[in-house]
Protein backbone atom coordinates (compact mmCIF):
# COMPACT_ATOMS: atom_id res chain seq x y z
CA UNK A 1 0.00 0.00 0.00
CA UNK A 2 1.57 3.75 -1.02
CA UNK A 3 2.31 6.40 1.93
CA UNK A 4 -1.41 7.58 1.40
CA UNK A 5 -3.37 5.05 2.94
CA UNK A 6 -3.74 4.27 6.90
CA UNK A 7 -6.11 2.40 8.39
CA UNK A 8 -7.93 1.89 12.15
CA UNK A 9 -8.54 -1.31 13.67
CA UNK A 10 -10.74 -1.58 16.86
CA UNK A 11 -10.81 -4.50 19.14
CA UNK A 12 -13.36 -4.30 21.89
CA UNK A 13 -14.88 -6.44 24.70
CA UNK A 14 -18.53 -5.49 24.95
CA UNK A 15 -21.52 -5.66 22.27
CA UNK A 16 -20.36 -2.97 19.33
CA UNK A 17 -22.89 -1.13 16.85
CA UNK A 18 -20.61 -1.64 13.88
CA UNK A 19 -22.82 1.50 11.60
CA UNK A 20 -22.57 4.16 14.16
CA UNK A 21 -19.75 3.15 16.47
CA UNK A 22 -18.04 4.94 18.91
CA UNK A 23 -15.98 3.62 21.66
CA UNK A 24 -17.65 0.73 23.95
CA UNK A 25 -16.96 0.30 27.99
CA UNK A 26 -13.30 -1.29 27.42
CA UNK A 27 -11.63 -1.79 24.03
CA UNK A 28 -9.02 -0.20 22.32
CA UNK A 29 -8.33 1.51 18.80
CA UNK A 30 -5.28 1.31 16.82
CA UNK A 31 -4.77 4.24 14.53
CA UNK A 32 -1.88 3.43 11.77
CA UNK A 33 -0.59 6.38 9.80
CA UNK A 34 1.12 4.90 6.64
CA UNK A 35 3.92 7.58 5.21
CA UNK A 36 3.94 9.19 9.40
CA UNK A 37 6.66 11.24 8.40
CA UNK A 38 5.44 12.35 5.03
CA UNK A 39 4.00 16.54 4.38
CA UNK A 40 0.54 14.58 4.51
CA UNK A 41 0.68 13.27 8.22
CA UNK A 42 2.60 16.59 9.57
CA UNK A 43 0.21 18.74 8.42
CA UNK A 44 -3.03 16.83 8.04
CA UNK A 45 -3.28 13.95 9.65
CA UNK A 46 -1.56 14.19 13.16
CA UNK A 47 -2.57 17.62 14.02
CA UNK A 48 -6.32 16.08 13.40
CA UNK A 49 -5.72 13.36 15.55
CA UNK A 50 -4.33 15.29 18.05
CA UNK A 51 -7.63 18.01 17.88
CA UNK A 52 -10.24 14.73 18.35
CA UNK A 53 -7.79 13.77 21.40
CA UNK A 54 -7.95 16.94 23.10
CA UNK A 55 -12.12 17.14 22.35
CA UNK A 56 -12.41 13.68 23.97
CA UNK A 57 -12.84 11.67 20.65
CA UNK A 58 -9.82 9.63 21.22
CA UNK A 59 -9.27 8.46 25.50
CA UNK A 60 -5.81 8.00 26.08
CA UNK A 61 -6.61 4.83 28.01
CA UNK A 62 -8.14 2.71 24.58
CA UNK A 63 -5.62 4.68 21.68
CA UNK A 64 -2.68 3.86 20.76
CA UNK A 65 -1.45 5.52 17.34
CA UNK A 66 0.95 3.39 14.78
CA UNK A 67 3.47 5.44 12.50
CA UNK A 68 5.03 3.36 9.43
CA UNK A 69 7.09 4.73 6.93
CA UNK A 70 10.61 4.21 5.25
CA UNK A 71 12.37 6.96 7.12
CA UNK A 72 14.91 5.84 9.91
CA UNK A 73 13.55 7.55 12.83
CA UNK A 74 13.17 7.04 16.10
CA UNK A 75 10.23 7.41 18.21
CA UNK A 76 11.25 10.38 20.09
CA UNK A 77 12.33 11.26 16.79
CA UNK A 78 8.88 11.33 14.95
CA UNK A 79 7.79 13.29 18.01
CA UNK A 80 10.24 16.21 18.04
CA UNK A 81 8.91 16.46 14.19
CA UNK A 82 5.50 16.76 14.96
CA UNK A 83 6.00 18.91 17.99
CA UNK A 84 5.74 22.11 15.73
CA UNK A 85 2.46 21.32 13.41
CA UNK A 86 0.53 20.02 16.58
CA UNK A 87 0.69 23.45 18.89
CA UNK A 88 2.42 27.25 18.45
CA UNK A 89 4.51 27.05 21.43
CA UNK A 90 4.40 30.85 21.56
CA UNK A 91 1.26 30.90 22.16
CA UNK A 92 0.53 27.17 23.73
CA UNK A 93 -1.38 27.41 27.15
CA UNK A 94 0.32 24.96 29.97
CA UNK A 95 -2.69 22.79 29.06
CA UNK A 96 -2.05 22.28 25.48
CA UNK A 97 1.33 21.74 26.38
CA UNK A 98 0.34 18.82 28.70
CA UNK A 99 -2.16 17.79 26.42
CA UNK A 100 0.48 17.61 23.14
CA UNK A 101 2.91 15.83 25.60
CA UNK A 102 0.08 13.30 26.31
CA UNK A 103 -0.92 12.84 23.30
CA UNK A 104 2.80 12.03 21.69
CA UNK A 105 3.48 9.37 24.08
CA UNK A 106 1.03 7.78 22.62
CA UNK A 107 2.43 7.22 19.08
CA UNK A 108 4.71 4.37 18.50
CA UNK A 109 6.92 4.48 15.00
CA UNK A 110 8.14 1.42 13.04
CA UNK A 111 10.67 2.15 9.56
CA UNK A 112 10.26 -0.21 7.22
CA UNK A 113 9.73 -0.37 3.00
CA UNK A 114 6.39 -0.84 1.38
CA UNK A 115 7.45 -3.64 -1.17
CA UNK A 116 8.90 -6.07 1.60
CA UNK A 117 6.99 -8.24 4.24
CA UNK A 118 10.03 -7.64 6.78
CA UNK A 119 8.70 -3.95 7.93
CA UNK A 120 4.93 -4.55 8.04
CA UNK A 121 5.69 -7.82 9.93
CA UNK A 122 7.44 -5.88 12.74
CA UNK A 123 4.15 -3.83 12.46
CA UNK A 124 2.13 -6.24 13.12
CA UNK A 125 3.97 -7.32 15.62
CA UNK A 126 3.86 -3.89 17.73
CA UNK A 127 -0.08 -3.50 17.24
CA UNK A 128 -0.94 -7.16 18.48
CA UNK A 129 1.27 -6.40 21.65
CA UNK A 130 -0.48 -3.13 22.33
CA UNK A 131 -3.82 -4.53 21.66
CA UNK A 132 -2.96 -7.94 23.61
CA UNK A 133 -2.38 -5.31 26.76
CA UNK A 134 -5.61 -3.89 26.45
CA UNK A 135 -7.92 -6.51 25.63
CA UNK A 136 -8.01 -10.37 27.98
CA UNK A 137 -10.36 -11.49 25.78
CA UNK A 138 -11.42 -10.74 22.07
CA UNK A 139 -14.83 -11.16 21.56
CA UNK A 140 -14.73 -8.81 17.90
CA UNK A 141 -14.11 -5.62 16.71
CA UNK A 142 -13.45 -4.01 13.34
CA UNK A 143 -10.86 -2.53 10.60
CA UNK A 144 -11.04 0.03 8.31
CA UNK A 145 -8.35 1.10 5.88
CA UNK A 146 -8.86 4.92 4.80
CA UNK A 147 -6.97 5.41 1.30
CA UNK A 148 -6.22 8.90 -0.10
CA UNK A 149 -6.14 9.96 -3.40
CA UNK A 150 -5.42 10.06 -6.05
CA UNK A 151 -7.50 6.60 -6.41
CA UNK A 152 -5.82 5.71 -9.81
CA UNK A 153 -4.70 7.77 -13.04
CA UNK A 154 -7.63 6.83 -15.51
CA UNK A 155 -10.35 4.14 -15.38
CA UNK A 156 -8.31 1.37 -15.82
CA UNK A 157 -5.87 2.16 -12.90
CA UNK A 158 -8.65 2.99 -10.46
CA UNK A 159 -10.39 -0.62 -11.34
CA UNK A 160 -7.14 -1.96 -10.72
CA UNK A 161 -6.44 -0.65 -7.59
CA UNK A 162 -10.11 -0.64 -6.43
CA UNK A 163 -10.31 -4.49 -7.26
CA UNK A 164 -6.59 -5.05 -5.11
CA UNK A 165 -7.85 -3.50 -2.24
CA UNK A 166 -11.20 -5.32 -2.68
CA UNK A 167 -9.02 -9.12 -2.27
CA UNK A 168 -8.35 -7.64 1.02
CA UNK A 169 -10.84 -5.43 2.44
CA UNK A 170 -14.84 -5.67 1.71
CA UNK A 171 -16.25 -2.42 0.53
CA UNK A 172 -17.65 -1.62 3.62
CA UNK A 173 -14.52 -1.52 5.46
CA UNK A 174 -12.80 0.89 2.71
CA UNK A 175 -12.99 4.78 2.97
CA UNK A 176 -11.90 7.15 -0.01
CA UNK A 177 -10.67 9.69 1.49
CA UNK A 178 -11.90 12.97 -0.67
CA UNK A 179 -11.11 15.91 2.25
CA UNK A 180 -13.56 18.41 0.55
CA UNK A 181 -16.33 16.28 1.82
CA UNK A 182 -15.48 17.17 5.56
CA UNK A 183 -15.13 20.75 4.56
CA UNK A 184 -17.85 22.73 6.50
CA UNK A 185 -19.99 24.58 4.02
CA UNK A 186 -19.71 21.20 1.57
CA UNK A 187 -21.67 19.79 4.44
CA UNK A 188 -24.01 22.35 4.49
CA UNK A 189 -24.74 21.68 0.80
CA UNK A 190 -27.50 19.31 1.42
CA UNK A 191 -29.03 21.19 4.70
CA UNK A 192 -28.95 24.10 2.67
CA UNK A 193 -31.01 22.77 -0.64
CA UNK A 194 -33.36 20.18 1.38
CA UNK A 195 -34.34 21.92 4.88
CA UNK A 196 -35.50 25.27 2.64
CA UNK A 197 -38.79 25.75 1.17
CA UNK A 198 -37.93 28.40 -1.04
CA UNK A 199 -34.75 26.42 -2.78
CA UNK A 200 -37.19 23.66 -4.04
CA UNK A 201 -39.07 25.42 -6.56
CA UNK A 202 -35.58 27.53 -7.82
CA UNK A 203 -33.20 24.99 -8.10
CA UNK A 204 -33.69 23.94 -11.24
CA UNK A 205 -33.38 24.83 -15.19
CA UNK A 206 -36.40 26.91 -14.99
CA UNK A 207 -34.83 28.89 -13.26
CA UNK A 208 -30.59 28.21 -13.26
CA UNK A 209 -28.64 29.97 -15.95
CA UNK A 210 -25.40 28.04 -15.08
CA UNK A 211 -23.06 26.82 -11.63
CA UNK A 212 -19.43 27.72 -11.42
CA UNK A 213 -17.65 25.42 -9.13
CA UNK A 214 -14.27 27.04 -8.86
CA UNK A 215 -11.22 26.51 -7.26
CA UNK A 216 -8.16 29.00 -7.50
CA UNK A 217 -4.33 29.40 -6.02
CA UNK A 218 -2.48 31.76 -6.29
CA UNK A 219 0.84 29.69 -6.03
CA UNK A 220 2.31 27.44 -8.26
CA UNK A 221 3.65 23.93 -7.36
CA UNK A 222 6.48 24.56 -5.30
CA UNK A 223 8.31 21.86 -4.91
CA UNK A 224 5.75 19.52 -6.05
CA UNK A 225 6.64 19.75 -9.39
CA UNK A 226 7.68 16.31 -10.52
CA UNK A 227 4.90 14.99 -8.43
CA UNK A 228 2.07 17.58 -10.19
CA UNK A 229 3.33 16.56 -13.51
CA UNK A 230 2.08 13.24 -13.53
CA UNK A 231 -0.99 14.02 -12.80
CA UNK A 232 -1.84 17.69 -13.59
CA UNK A 233 -4.76 20.04 -12.55
CA UNK A 234 -7.92 17.85 -13.36
CA UNK A 235 -6.62 14.62 -11.55
CA UNK A 236 -5.43 16.66 -8.80
CA UNK A 237 -8.60 18.73 -8.25
CA UNK A 238 -11.30 18.65 -10.55
CA UNK A 239 -12.04 15.04 -11.24
CA UNK A 240 -12.23 14.41 -7.29
CA UNK A 241 -12.89 17.57 -5.31
CA UNK A 242 -15.02 19.65 -7.21
CA UNK A 243 -17.01 17.06 -8.84
CA UNK A 244 -17.63 15.97 -5.25
CA UNK A 245 -19.17 19.27 -4.69
CA UNK A 246 -21.44 19.26 -8.27
CA UNK A 247 -23.07 15.64 -7.09
CA UNK A 248 -24.11 17.73 -4.04
CA UNK A 249 -25.19 20.71 -5.80
CA UNK A 250 -27.42 18.47 -8.76
CA UNK A 251 -28.14 15.49 -6.52
CA UNK A 252 -31.83 14.91 -6.03
CA UNK A 253 -33.52 14.57 -2.03
CA UNK A 254 -31.78 11.14 -1.17
CA UNK A 255 -34.57 8.73 0.66
CA UNK A 256 -32.74 9.60 3.90
CA UNK A 257 -29.25 10.52 5.51
CA UNK A 258 -28.23 6.69 5.31
CA UNK A 259 -24.98 6.97 3.54
CA UNK A 260 -25.79 4.86 0.81
CA UNK A 261 -29.04 6.51 0.00
CA UNK A 262 -27.12 9.70 -0.04
CA UNK A 263 -24.31 8.23 -2.41
CA UNK A 264 -26.85 6.66 -4.45
CA UNK A 265 -27.84 9.80 -5.52
CA UNK A 266 -24.91 11.33 -6.46
CA UNK A 267 -24.12 8.15 -8.38
CA UNK A 268 -27.04 8.53 -10.68
CA UNK A 269 -26.01 12.34 -11.35
CA UNK A 270 -22.37 11.28 -12.10
CA UNK A 271 -24.11 8.61 -14.67
CA UNK A 272 -26.13 11.41 -16.21
CA UNK A 273 -23.37 13.40 -17.01
CA UNK A 274 -22.80 13.68 -21.18
CA UNK A 275 -19.43 13.18 -22.39
CA UNK A 276 -16.92 16.25 -22.68
CA UNK A 277 -16.69 18.05 -25.93
CA UNK A 278 -13.55 19.75 -26.75
CA UNK A 279 -14.63 22.59 -27.58
CA UNK A 280 -16.02 23.31 -24.05
CA UNK A 281 -12.38 22.58 -22.41
CA UNK A 282 -9.73 25.52 -22.26
CA UNK A 283 -7.03 23.93 -20.28
CA UNK A 284 -3.27 26.17 -19.35
CA UNK A 285 -0.09 26.46 -18.05
CA UNK A 286 1.68 29.32 -16.30
CA UNK A 287 4.93 30.89 -17.76
CA UNK A 288 7.67 29.05 -15.57
CA UNK A 289 6.22 25.56 -14.55
CA UNK A 290 8.72 23.69 -16.68
CA UNK A 291 11.86 25.84 -15.03
CA UNK A 292 11.03 23.58 -12.10
CA UNK A 293 14.08 20.91 -12.57
CA UNK A 294 11.55 18.06 -11.67
CA UNK A 295 9.56 19.07 -14.53
CA UNK A 296 10.09 17.62 -17.99
CA UNK A 297 11.34 20.38 -20.62
CA UNK A 298 8.54 19.42 -23.07
CA UNK A 299 5.51 19.00 -20.59
CA UNK A 300 1.49 19.32 -21.70
CA UNK A 301 0.61 19.04 -17.92
CA UNK A 302 -1.98 21.66 -17.52
CA UNK A 303 -1.97 23.36 -14.43
CA UNK A 304 -5.11 25.43 -15.09
CA UNK A 305 -8.66 24.14 -16.33
CA UNK A 306 -12.02 25.66 -17.44
CA UNK A 307 -14.61 23.05 -18.70
CA UNK A 308 -18.24 22.58 -19.32
CA UNK A 309 -19.56 19.49 -17.67
CA UNK A 310 -23.77 18.83 -18.78
CA UNK A 311 -25.92 17.31 -16.92
CA UNK A 312 -28.85 15.01 -19.12
CA UNK A 313 -31.83 14.92 -17.08
CA UNK A 314 -35.22 16.55 -16.01
CA UNK A 315 -33.74 18.64 -13.74
CA UNK A 316 -30.37 20.20 -15.26
CA UNK A 317 -30.97 19.73 -19.11
CA UNK A 318 -29.30 22.87 -20.34
CA UNK A 319 -27.50 24.05 -17.51
CA UNK A 320 -24.19 24.13 -17.93
CA UNK A 321 -21.67 23.13 -14.80
CA UNK A 322 -18.76 25.00 -15.50
CA UNK A 323 -15.26 23.68 -13.54
CA UNK A 324 -12.33 25.89 -12.84
CA UNK A 325 -9.26 25.47 -11.60
CA UNK A 326 -6.04 26.46 -11.88
CA UNK A 327 -2.29 27.46 -10.19
CA UNK A 328 -0.34 30.52 -9.99
CA UNK A 329 -3.59 32.64 -10.52
CA UNK A 330 -4.34 36.07 -9.09
CA UNK A 331 -6.72 35.18 -6.13
CA UNK A 332 -7.47 32.14 -4.13
CA UNK A 333 -10.51 30.40 -3.47
CA UNK A 334 -12.93 28.11 -3.96
CA UNK A 335 -16.61 28.75 -4.31
CA UNK A 336 -20.24 27.60 -5.90
CA UNK A 337 -21.43 30.10 -7.98
CA UNK A 338 -25.30 29.56 -9.13
CA UNK A 339 -26.40 32.08 -11.80
CA UNK A 340 -29.98 32.21 -12.31
CA UNK A 341 -31.50 33.81 -15.05
CA UNK A 342 -32.30 37.14 -16.04
CA UNK A 343 -35.97 38.60 -14.59
CA UNK A 344 -38.63 38.69 -17.65
CA UNK A 345 -40.03 41.95 -18.00
CA UNK A 346 -37.54 44.23 -16.24
CA UNK A 347 -38.99 46.81 -15.56
CA UNK A 348 -36.21 49.06 -13.76
CA UNK A 349 -33.86 48.67 -16.40
CA UNK A 350 -30.79 47.04 -14.38
CA UNK A 351 -30.31 43.92 -16.46
CA UNK A 352 -27.30 45.88 -16.90
CA UNK A 353 -26.20 45.32 -12.92
CA UNK A 354 -26.01 41.67 -13.03
CA UNK A 355 -28.02 38.55 -11.97
CA UNK A 356 -28.79 37.27 -8.63
CA UNK A 357 -26.68 34.87 -7.70
CA UNK A 358 -26.26 32.33 -5.01
CA UNK A 359 -22.74 31.90 -3.98
CA UNK A 360 -21.32 29.57 -0.99
CA UNK A 361 -17.43 30.65 -0.34
CA UNK A 362 -15.86 27.29 0.35
CA UNK A 363 -12.40 29.04 1.30
CA UNK A 364 -11.09 31.45 2.90
CA UNK A 365 -13.40 33.59 4.71
CA UNK A 366 -16.58 30.53 4.67
CA UNK A 367 -19.78 32.24 3.17
CA UNK A 368 -22.79 32.16 1.95
CA UNK A 369 -24.84 34.92 0.52
CA UNK A 370 -27.32 36.36 -1.91
CA UNK A 371 -26.50 38.48 -4.52
CA UNK A 372 -29.73 40.54 -5.38
CA UNK A 373 -30.84 43.86 -6.65
CA UNK A 374 -32.23 46.59 -4.37
CA UNK A 375 -33.20 50.32 -4.56
CA UNK A 376 -29.87 52.78 -3.84
CA UNK A 377 -30.90 54.90 -0.87
CA UNK A 378 -31.61 57.85 -1.24
CA UNK A 379 -34.37 60.17 -3.42
CA UNK A 380 -34.27 58.85 -6.43
CA UNK A 381 -35.88 55.68 -8.14
CA UNK A 382 -32.50 53.79 -8.80
CA UNK A 383 -31.13 50.57 -8.20
CA UNK A 384 -27.73 48.84 -7.17
CA UNK A 385 -26.83 45.16 -6.39
CA UNK A 386 -26.25 44.40 -2.91
CA UNK A 387 -26.15 40.91 -0.89
CA UNK A 388 -27.65 38.80 2.09
CA UNK A 389 -24.81 37.66 3.44
CA UNK A 390 -24.05 34.90 6.33
CA UNK A 391 -20.52 34.94 7.11
CA UNK A 392 -19.15 32.35 9.67
CA UNK A 393 -16.36 34.52 10.96
CA UNK A 394 -19.09 37.40 11.63
CA UNK A 395 -21.75 35.40 12.50
CA UNK A 396 -20.04 32.11 14.97
CA UNK A 397 -17.96 34.26 16.69
CA UNK A 398 -15.86 32.04 19.04
CA UNK A 399 -16.84 28.63 17.25
CA UNK A 400 -14.11 27.01 16.02
CA UNK A 401 -14.84 25.69 12.40
CA UNK A 402 -12.96 21.51 12.70
CA UNK A 403 -10.37 20.78 10.46
CA UNK A 404 -11.78 18.37 7.02
CA UNK A 405 -9.75 15.28 8.32
CA UNK A 406 -10.87 15.84 11.95
CA UNK A 407 -14.53 15.54 10.77
CA UNK A 408 -13.54 12.94 8.53
CA UNK A 409 -11.32 10.91 10.74
CA UNK A 410 -13.72 10.95 13.70
CA UNK A 411 -16.60 9.20 10.84
CA UNK A 412 -14.38 6.12 10.05
CA UNK A 413 -14.10 5.54 13.95
CA UNK A 414 -18.35 6.01 13.72
CA UNK A 415 -18.22 3.83 10.68
CA UNK A 416 -20.30 6.53 9.38
CA UNK A 417 -18.87 6.34 4.86
CA UNK A 418 -21.94 9.08 3.88
CA UNK A 419 -18.42 11.54 2.82
CA UNK A 420 -16.49 8.73 1.39
CA UNK A 421 -16.31 7.54 -2.17
CA UNK A 422 -17.87 4.67 -2.59
CA UNK A 423 -16.33 2.72 -5.78
CA UNK A 424 -19.19 2.54 -8.49
CA UNK A 425 -18.94 6.64 -7.74
CA UNK A 426 -15.26 6.44 -8.26
CA UNK A 427 -15.73 4.35 -11.55
CA UNK A 428 -18.72 6.87 -12.71
CA UNK A 429 -15.99 9.61 -12.09
CA UNK A 430 -13.29 8.33 -14.03
CA UNK A 431 -15.69 7.48 -16.81
CA UNK A 432 -16.35 11.35 -17.63
CA UNK A 433 -13.19 12.30 -17.14
CA UNK A 434 -10.45 9.43 -18.79
CA UNK A 435 -11.29 10.11 -22.28
CA UNK A 436 -10.54 13.78 -22.19
CA UNK A 437 -7.54 12.89 -20.32
CA UNK A 438 -5.49 10.75 -22.81
CA UNK A 439 -6.66 13.35 -25.41
CA UNK A 440 -4.14 15.59 -23.03
CA UNK A 441 -1.64 12.95 -22.31
CA UNK A 442 -1.58 11.62 -25.96
CA UNK A 443 -0.81 15.82 -27.10
CA UNK A 444 -4.12 16.02 -28.85
CA UNK A 445 -4.64 18.68 -26.69
CA UNK A 446 -2.36 21.45 -25.80
CA UNK A 447 -2.23 23.98 -22.63
CA UNK A 448 -2.41 27.63 -23.25
CA UNK A 449 0.36 29.56 -21.79
CA UNK A 450 -0.81 32.16 -19.10
CA UNK A 451 1.34 34.86 -16.74
CA UNK A 452 1.48 34.10 -13.17
CA UNK A 453 -0.97 36.20 -11.21
CA UNK A 454 -3.33 36.43 -13.77
CA UNK A 455 -6.72 35.14 -14.86
CA UNK A 456 -5.63 32.60 -16.47
CA UNK A 457 -5.58 32.19 -20.16
CA UNK A 458 -8.36 34.89 -21.83
CA UNK A 459 -9.78 31.99 -23.91
CA UNK A 460 -11.48 30.79 -20.19
CA UNK A 461 -13.26 33.71 -19.82
CA UNK A 462 -14.39 33.28 -23.71
CA UNK A 463 -15.49 29.97 -23.04
CA UNK A 464 -17.36 31.38 -19.63
CA UNK A 465 -19.38 33.67 -21.76
CA UNK A 466 -20.38 31.08 -24.51
CA UNK A 467 -21.84 28.95 -21.73
CA UNK A 468 -24.04 32.02 -20.99
CA UNK A 469 -21.98 32.98 -17.24
CA UNK A 470 -22.95 37.18 -17.31
CA UNK A 471 -20.33 38.61 -15.30
CA UNK A 472 -20.88 41.39 -12.39
CA UNK A 473 -19.63 44.79 -13.12
CA UNK A 474 -19.10 47.18 -10.48
CA UNK A 475 -20.07 44.71 -7.18
CA UNK A 476 -17.15 43.28 -5.59
CA UNK A 477 -18.08 41.03 -2.32
CA UNK A 478 -16.17 42.03 0.79
CA UNK A 479 -16.09 39.87 3.77
CA UNK A 480 -18.04 41.62 6.44
CA UNK A 481 -15.49 42.82 9.45
CA UNK A 482 -16.03 41.91 13.09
Amino acid sequence: MGSGEWSIQKRSDSFRNEELDSFPETGCLSVIVLGASGDLAKKKTFPALFNLYRQGFLPPDEVHIFGYARTKITDDELRNRLHGYLINEKSASPQQSEDLSKFLQLIKYVSGSYDTEEGFQRLDKEISQHEISKNTTDLGGWTRIVVEKPFGKDLQSAENLSAQIGELFDEPQIYRIDHYLGKELVQNMLVLRFANRFFLPLWNRDNIDNVQIVFREDFGTEGRGGYFDEYGIIRDIIQNHLLQVLCLVAMEKPVSLKPEHIRDEKVKVLQSVLPIKDEEVVLGQYEGYRDDPTVPDQSNTPTFATMVLRIHNERWEGVPFIMKAGKALNSRKAEIRVQFKDVPGDIFKCKRQGRNEFVIRLQPSEAIYMKLTVKQPGLEMSTIQSELDLSYRQRYQGVTIPEAYERLILDTIRGDQQHFVRRDELKAAWEIFTPLLHRIDNGEMKPIPYKPGSRGPAEADELLSNAGYVQTHGYIWIPPTL
